[in-house]
């Protein structure tokens, strides 16, 4: 077969399938150029998920008559007055938009300048443009492409369901509008929900107010704000705290110079920096926005403009992470402000029960459940009737002004009830102390050495030939965790020392799992990740176990450690350590609200 020349027709319709390829991209490009058209105001309107109608309206710049004709052919831009690729600071600058818009639907423009007396409407179908013509219309730009990919089955199959597009196309928008905190957005859907968000203003409260809007009251309560500079960039935005975590990245927002990105070195940078609080099925939510020298970053790698790359990517993760990690770390035991509110919704009995009249002969005392009571004057409350409880001692005042208050209960062996100046926190004793054991390791190790304790008898070890030969060849880098042990004959080691914050510990369970641990490592994670993950072993073989009745001081000095360690409000896996019930939650539990 001899090569021809494509039709100019297909050629554009190709080139749209890298640019276009679902009604949300085409979104995206119509407000991005409306942005960088000075738009405070923009207006988002779409139908059966954008197949059937797609229009933007913008109170932008406008275009004259010669900008116009111009718009809707291939390469043709305003973005890149002195054709300098490597200091873009706009949104769109490949000319490719609307002119790929218009070979996959019919597109019609309605644009006005401010001072010109009317309108100019133009109408591209089939490729074919009509002639410029005056029409009625406010300054700014109103885009409408109906019939998206009704000349190209072949791609409008492979799309998803109507509510599926509809989805992504709120997500572009509420991505852009993150981004631009200074304009008003308003999204408008016949499938799933509408938003519209008035302006929230510059600077910081703007951006604050924005996320709010777009992720909602809670984001706000249980994440921490980001302010740090590296080398040149800047990273800014909020990050959840990790009991805020998603099963999922969706929540995921990140932004270089203003834009929506999708960035495989800012995504990894955020897992990395969650490594020591979140386990691997969950995922943090987040905003973050990088700003650095245009020339720093380069926007043209991606016909979509979704992805970018850094010069010196190093530089920008290490920003992230360090960021990340110090504000995580002086957020202390913050746990998610939520707890309270899922607590109540589990607390609720099943449809069912509600309404069940209360067993007037069953005694509190004869259940499992019935609680160790921290108090010594509350000890008289287990040998009094309901009717004639003894009042509690009053808490210690220092302990009860305390973030996390004044133990007075150990309840089924494991939780300890505290009572805070204007609540109750439950605290789940291993947990919390599994994390402070680990905290006091990695600090130790990180000073250069961990505090060994030898062993006034060697433990030995019976395990099998592979596992005990795995520890054997590890021996060092354990040594390095305070970890001393020895090969003791076939399928057996001899531990001589451990560090000092676990010699107490359960030894024997952590060499078995330290062994396990090796055997499933594929090396692919760093040595100090690795290392660390070591130290969280030693921590949970360490930890108050579940079961181990707690006197009334071990309680409270467990509540203030919590208070000073890093990471407090939830355990090496990622799971709470304390739910806290504000006295309004419980007056709701009640019916008293």
């Amino acid at each position: 077969m001899p090569i021809r020349r494509l039709d100019p027709l297909v050629i554009d319709r190709i080139a749209a399938g890298e640019v276009i390829e679902r009604p949300a991209a085409a979104i995206k490009e119509l407000v991005e150029n409306a942005l960088d058209a000075g738009a405070t105001t923009i207006e988002v309107a779409i139908e059966a998920g954008g197949r059937r109608l797609i229009r933007v309206v913008d109170d932008g710049r406008g275009m004259d008559e010669a900008d116009l004709a111009l718009s809707v052919e291939r390469h043709a831009t305003s973005k890149i007055p002195d054709g300098d690729l490597t200091a873009i600071a706009t949104f769109g600058f490949r000319g490719e938009a609307l002119p790929s818009i218009a070979s996959v639907s019919r597109l019609e423009i309605r644009t006005r300048v401010r001072g010109a007396p009317t309108g100019l409407k133009l109408v591209v179908e089939d490729g074919r443009k009509s002639a410029i013509e005056p029409c009625a219309a406010p300054v700014g730009a109103r885009v409408e492409a109906r019939d998206l990919f009704a000349a190209t089955p072949a791609r409008l199959k492979f799309l998803k369901s109507d509510r599926a597009e509809a989805l992504a196309a709120a997500d572009a928008v509420k991505r852009l509008a993150m981004a631009a905190p200074h304009a008003r957005f308003s999204f408008a859907t016949d499938i799933g929900s509408s938003f519209d968000w008035p302006a929230a203003g510059q600077g910081e409260a703007g951006f604050a107010e924005r996320l709010r809007q777009a992720l909602g009251d809670d984001f706000g309560l249980n994440s921490v704000g980001l302010d740090a500079r590296r080398e040149g960039a800047r990273l800014s935005g909020r990050v959840g705290l990790p009991t805020f975590s998603r099963p999922n990245a969706s929540q995921q927002f990140l932004f270089v110079n203003g834009r929506a990105v999708r960035d495989k070195t800012l995504a990894g940078a955020l897992r990395g920096a969650y490594l020591d609080f979140l386990p691997p099925d969950r995922h943090a939510v987040a905003a973050l926005f990088v700003e650095c020298e245009p020339s720093e970053v380069d926007v043209n790698v991606h016909p979509a403009k979704a992805e970018v790359r850094f010069r010196d990517a190093a530089v920008v993760r290490s920003l992230v992470v360090g960021a990340i990690k110090q504000r995580l770390n002086e957020a202390l035991h913050r746990a998610t402000t939520t707890g309270g509110t899922a607590t109540i919704l589990a607390m609720r009995p099943p449809p069912a029960y509600r309404g069940a009249s209360y067993n007037a002969r069953w005694d509190w005392r004869a259940s499992p459940a019935a609680p160790r009571l921290a108090e010594p004057a509350q000890a008289s409350f287990a040998e009094t009737a309901l009717s004639a409880a003894a009042p509690a001692a009053p808490a210690n005042e220092r302990d009860l002004a305390s973030p996390l208050g004044a133990a007075r209960a150990q309840v089924h062996g494991n939780y300890i009830i505290a009572q805070t100046a204007d609540g109750v926190v439950i605290v789940d004793q291993h947990a919390a102390h599994e994390r402070i054991v680990y905290e006091k390791l990695k600090r130790e190790r990180e000073g250069g050495a961990i505090e060994r304790q030898t062993l006034l008898t060697p433990m030995v070890v019976d395990l099998d030939a592979d596992a005990a030969a795995l520890i054997e060849a590890h021996a060092e880098e354990l040594a390095g965790l305070g970890l001393i042990v020895e090969g003791f004959g076939a399928g057996a080691v001899m531990v001589r020392e451990a560090p000092a914050a676990i010699a107490g510990g359960d030894l024997a369970g952590l060499v078995r799992d330290l062994a396990a641990d090796l055997a499933a490592d594929d090396g692919a994670q760093s040595l100090a990740r690795r290392l660390d993950r070591r130290l969280g072993t030693f921590a949970c073989h360490h930890s108050v176990r579940s079961g181990r009745a707690l006197k009334p001081d071990e309680m409270n000095a467990l509540l203030r450690a919590m208070e000073q360690t890093p990471g407090a409000g939830q355990c090496n896996h990622g799971r709470p350590t304390y739910v806290e019930l504000k006295l309004a939650d419980i007056e709701r539990l009640f019916g008293r609200r």
